[in-house]
């Protein structure tokens, strides 16, 4: 029997905007790591030392081994389910695509407005403060003008075919295997200090600095100068096979990553000692300069440079698909959705976060952002994302998983209590100045919770301005 011709489309009502696959596995993997390896190992350094002492190179560890614990998770979810936005379509998979999984999607857009522009500011921020090695900015406004530029150019370079992009970020990635490989071969060629990999009372020792608050509050660092492991789940959507090269990439990078860090570190510490190094503004200007001279630390200081820059580039490139997925979805701002007619990626969403980063970058200080980053992603994305999976493997089971983790659930309930742990450890916080004697203290976990009750309030007037849950229609 004929089949009835199917209805057209009114003429009004245009075609779903979609995104091209052409990122291969190389590519992907050097997204992630320039994501990963940004200002963050260079200024956290010092901070780690501070904490934890001679033992810095476990808080190191830790870091790694959370990342590959919570790899696990992002593995599983971006092998099946490979769209743009990463986070907003698996929490939302996850919990209900028409009940609280629209709550859950649309609290982690919401935060992506704002910690995303956070995390741009925070590598623009240390990329002027190490640009203030090569040319002191002595005037307040100096060090502003380098963050707020290199926003700028950001959006310039990022304003073309994700193919391009592809292609520079390869070019950037291969800045930041050069530069940490310089490095590293600086501290193999004039170790003059030992570095311990274990406390000085052995294994015996291991369990209790482990679960001291300084390897928290150090915890809390590395585990920044780790995260963009998960970058290519944002791009989802712009890879070839999915299935085989999200968890590969995901695990290349972090161990490559793991590797380079933990070199890194033991580089700078048999050279220069922990207690000197701690208190080092720019400890890799410094290292080289230590070894080779002036003229190489400047050489140096450029490089990191161009490896913040290239930080940045990933970082803005996969958190400008989270609103466009949503939008395109239909549960953000339509305008969000719009692709560029020519080039073929989301503009619209590009430039409101560039141009929010831009405006960050010129009024906050670099220890104002990192541990407040932290602390809005940990409950919506790590937790919740954690939970989520749990979720959907119980509702839909696990056959045709095309990457299903091993030891399943231990690695969902370890990432889990290391994140609730880690969230705990935060000691930073805003201190506001009501007047002459009083001061308020907001830590950031607060700050992170107000955050999301806000977002629940624009959500319950987004959703009833839609009719949707929970308002019937």
């Amino acid at each position: 029997m004929d089949q009835p011709p199917s209805t057209p489309a009114p003429a009004s009502a245009p075609a779903p905007p979609t995104l091209h696959r052409r990122l291969g596995l190389v590519q992907a993997t050097a997204l992630n790591m320039i994501d990963m390896v940004g200002i963050g190992p260079f200024v956290t350094l010092p901070l780690v030392m501070g904490f934890m002492g001679p033992n810095f190179l476990l808080a190191w560890l830790v870091g790694a081994a959370l990342s590959l614990v919570d790899g696990l998770i992002w593995s599983e979810l971006g092998a099946a389910y490979p769209e743009a936005g990463g986070s907003y379509r698996f929490l939302k998979l996850a919990y209900g695509e028409q009940k609280w999984g629209r709550l859950m999607s649309f609290l982690y857009v919401w935060q992506t407005l704002v910690q995303a522009p956070l995390v741009v500011a925070s590598g623009a921020i240390g990329f002027a403060q190490y640009f203030g090695y090569l040319v002191p900015l002595t005037e307040w406004w100096q060090p502003k003008l380098v963050s707020g530029g290199v926003v700028l150019l950001l959006l310039a370079l990022l304003y073309r075919k994700i193919e391009d992009i592809g292609r520079l970020g390869v070019l950037l990635w291969l800045g930041v295997l050069g530069l940490m490989g310089w490095l590293i071969l600086g501290g193999v060629t004039h170790a003059t200090h030992p570095v311990a990999w274990l406390p000085a009372g052995g294994l015996g020792a291991l369990p209790g600095v482990l679960l001291s608050a300084a390897m928290g509050q150090a915890t809390v660092k590395t585990i920044y100068s780790y995260l963009g492991y998960y970058n290519v789940c944002h791009l989802g959507g712009e890879v070839r096979e999915p299935h085989k090269i999200i968890p590969r990439s995901i695990f290349l990078s972090i161990l490559g990553i793991m590797a380079l860090y933990l070199l890194l570190n033991w580089s700078v510490g048999s050279v220069i000692p922990w207690a000197e190094a701690s208190r080092s503004e720019f400890i890799v200007s410094t290292f080289v300069e230590r070894i080779y001279g002036a003229t190489a630390a400047k050489a140096a200081t450029a490089l990191v440079l161009w490896v913040a820059f290239a930080s940045l580039f990933a970082v803005l490139l996969g958190y400008s698909r989270i609103p466009y997925a949503a939008a395109a979805d239909g549960e953000f701002l339509p305008i969000f959705a719009r692709t560029h007619p020519t080039k073929h990626f989301p503009h619209v969403s590009l430039l409101l976060l560039g141009g929010v980063g831009f405006v960050f970058s010129l009024l906050f200080k670099l220890g104002e952002v990192i541990s407040a980053i932290l602390a809005m992603r940990i409950l919506v994305q790590f937790v919740g994302q954690a939970v989520g999976l749990v979720l959907l493997r119980r509702r839909r089971g696990t056959q045709g998983l095309p990457f299903r983790m091993p030891l399943y659930p231990l690695p969902v309930l370890v990432a889990v209590a290391v994140w609730l742990w880690v969230f705990l450890s935060i000691q930073d916080g805003i201190r506001l100045t009501l007047s002459q004697t009083v001061t308020l203290f907001l830590p950031f976990q607060v700050g992170a919770l107000l955050m999301m009750a806000v977002g629940v309030g624009v959500f319950l007037l987004w959703s009833r301005q839609l009719r949707r849950w929970p308002f019937k229609k």
